[in-house]
This record gives structure tokens, C-alpha cells and sequence, in this order.
């Protein structure tokens, strides 16, 4: 199983947790987890399952998220990612493994306590809405609040906020049935987010929005996380969606986790030819930067008079700028040149990516299209 790259040293602690995560479904799967060697190859006890009639569904999974980091999962069909995001609630009981909240095991929390943790410290979003059809708006986002027993006066002005941040002032009083699609994830957004939760869990929110309406969702979404800086599990199974607003990505394949990295370190830097095939449809040039596309020589010799970049800056963003210029693009990093980025470093840049990325692909040929097939 890959490593998760977050950095341990000089960080704080995550805000969650998982460790070696199965879900099985089938009969008495418990019993194939008193055998502590055969857990230290998962592989192969998962392949033993499925051969006895058990379905691994998620097959010890290991990952952490950051207090205000967006960390989403994502794969095909069946690869497991709504089974882990409802193990992390106990919408599905994990069959054995830890999921830490704040340093406390959710697994050992009783039936009272968890249904305190997801009334206070969980919000939860999925692609269908859920809103209460006899509900309008105001109803719908203040019933959680209403369960939980807070104060009216209490309750109105938090509704109020949160309303206001997702862009619904006006339409207090309308029912669901008078409200499009995009307004009507804004109020399941609402919803989960008047609970204050620590933990935000999102399972695929906007899959179900045309792709105009879905665009401003995203555009919506990021705000939010501007302002409120979650702790957010989102699942896609869109790369480009991900590329938008994800931190860190996990990627599963078989109920396994395949690699877990920044959007870049998954498309540049392919785990194997499964990761390069199911992101081969991302423009390089949407997540490589100037920093990575410098000449030779640094910032040895730097003209003065050219237009001058962020070494973050997309290369998406810098090719306007180099479009008809045959000479260089000044790249700093805070108030310091780190160097300059050329048409022939631009190109060579894309090239050896590129390059990287086409053998990763050949290493076995096209996984995901075995899989469709």
C-alpha cells in the first residue's frame, strides 16, 4: 500500500484519522481479522475473500486529513469510496481498522454518542438533496439545529449566516419544488453547514447539476472553504473537478488505496498505469507551474524589462504571456527571482511530463480500459 505523504515533522495533529480501514461484506467477515499475519498482506486476504464469496469493499485504507485541508477521493465505480466516506460516519459499520476524530476512536463511540458527534461535529452532503418537500428553506436548513434542541433566537441567527454565505437571501420562504437544481444543493450545503461541524463530508454534491450550474457550485464551494477553512472528505469521480478544489487526492482501485498526492504529484508523477490512464485526459498545462517550467541557470541572468510571474502561476495562465514573444518570462517566488521561464524551457518542460506520464501508461497497458471493457 503507498505511503501518505502528509508531512509529519512541525505540523499539527490531523483532525482525522484512518487506519487500516476494511469494510467486508459477506457472512462472519470478522473472523478473517483474528490472524494478525495475514494482515500484513491485505492483497492477498483480500483476494482469499472474494474467493470465499466475501466482497472487500474497502480493503485497509489508510489516510489523514489536515484541520482545513480538502482531501478527496475518487475512482471508478465500485472502487470503494462511498464505502469509506460512510465507514468514516458509521452510515456503515467498518468491519475492523480505527477512524480518529480529534484523537478520539469513532468506532468505540456508542449508538448515543455517535448520534451526538453527527448532530455537532459532522456535516454530511450527498448528490441527492434530501430536502424536506413540506419544508421551505428556512426549515430545511434550521431542523437540524431544531433536533439538537438550540435556543430560537439562537437558531435564527445562524440560519441567517449560513443562508447568507451559500447566496439564498431572498428565497427564505420558497419550497423545493420552486428552486433549481444549484439552489437546492445550496440549501443541503446549508443544511450540513448550520451544525458548525468540524468534519464536512461530501459524497459526490454536484454530479447531479448541468455543467454550467455544477462550475458555480464549485466557485461556491471554495468561497465557503475561504471563510470557514473545514476539515472536508469530497468525493468525485471528476478529475477536473478535483483538480478545482482539492488539496490532496486518494485514489482507490478494488477497495485499495492506489496513491494518495496533490493533483500535480498524480498526473505528473503516476503511481503506476492505472493512475496515468484515469488521468490522462488533464491538460498538463492546467497544473504545471512556472516553477517548473525555469530555464537552466537559474537566476544567474535575469533581463530587466520583461513581465514577471509567480513561480505558482499555471503554465495555462503564462502562455498568453509568452504567445509571439521569443524571449523570457521573469518567475519570483515572494520578492525573490528564482529564475525565467523561456519558449524552448516551456516546451521541454511539457515534453519530459509528457513523457513521464505516456510510460507510466505503457508500463501494462490501459487499466481502466480492461476494467470498462
Amino acid at each position: 500500500m503507498p505511503d501518505d505523504d502528509t508531512p509529519r515533522s512541525n505540523t499539527p495533529e490531523p483532525k482525522l484519522v484512518c487506519r487500516n480501514l476494511w469494510k467486508v461484506f459477506g457472512t462472519k467477515p470478522e473472523t478473517w481479522f483474528k490472524d494478525q499475519d495475514a494482515l500484513r498482506d491485505p492483497a492477498s486476504l483480500a483476494e482469499r475473500m472474494r474467493d470465499d464469496g466475501l466482497i472487500p469493499a474497502a480493503v485497509d485504507v489508510n489516510f489523514e486529513v489536515a484541520q482545513g485541508e480538502i482531501f478527496v477521493i475518487m475512482g471508478l465505480s465500485g472502487s470503494g469510496k462511498s464505502t469509506v466516506l460512510r465507514c468514516l460516519s458509521r452510515l456503515v459499520e467498518p468491519t475492523y481498522g480505527e477512524v480518529l476524530l480529534d484523537g478520539e476512536d469513532l468506532l468505540r463511540k456508542s449508538a448515543r454518542e455517535l448520534i451526538e458527534i453527527r448532530r455537532h461535529k459532522m456535516g454530511m452532503v450527498f448528490q441527492n438533496f434530501g430536502l424536506m418537500p413540506h419544508l421551505n428553506v428556512i426549515e430545511n436548513v434550521t431542523f437540524p439545529l431544531a433536533l439538537q434542541g438550540m435556543p430560537e433566537k439562537e437558531r435564527r441567527k445562524r440560519v441567517e449566516n449560513v443562508i447568507s454565505l451559500v447566496g439564498l437571501e431572498g428565497r427564505e420562504d420558497s419550497y423545493p419544488h420552486q428552486l433549481s437544481g444549484g439552489q437546492q444543493q445550496r440549501v443541503g450545503i446549508a443544511r450540513s453547514l448550520a451544525v458548525e461541524p468540524d468534519l464536512w463530508l461530501l459524497d459526490e454534491p454536484f454530479s447531479a447539476l448541468d455543467p454550467m450550474i455544477r462550475r458555480q457550485m464549485q466557485d461556491e464551494f471554495l468561497h465557503i472553504q475561504s471563510t470557514l477553512k473545514k476539515s472536508i472528505i469530497f468525493i468525485t469521480h471528476d478529475f477536473l473537478e478535483a483538480l478545482r478544489i482539492a488539496d490532496r487526492i486518494m485514489l482507490m482501485r478494488d477497495g485499495m488505496v492506489v496513491q494518495i498526492g496533490s493533483p500535480v504529484d498524480l498526473i505528473t508523477d503516476p503511481a503506476d498505469s492505472y493512475v496515468a490512464e484515469f488521468t490522462r485526459d488533464v491538460p498538463l498545462v492546467r497544473v504545471m507551474t512556472a516553477a517548473d517550467a525555469l530555464a537552466p541557470g537559474g537566476a544567474q541572468e535575469t533581463p530587466e524589462g520583461l513581465p514577471e510571474v509567480d513561480s505558482t502561476a499555471t503554465l495555462e495562465d503564462l502562455l498568453p504571456q509568452m504567445a509571439g514573444r521569443h524571449d523570457s518570462v521573469i518567475v519570483r517566488k515572494g520578492d525573490r527571482v528564482i529564475g525565467q521561464v523561456t519558449p524552448e524551457s516551456l516546451i521541454d518542460a511539457l515534453a519530459k511530463r509528457t513523457k513521464a506520464h505516456d510510460a507510466a501508461m505503457d508500463e501494462d497497458g490501459s487499466e481502466i480500459a480492461k476494467e470498462t471493457a
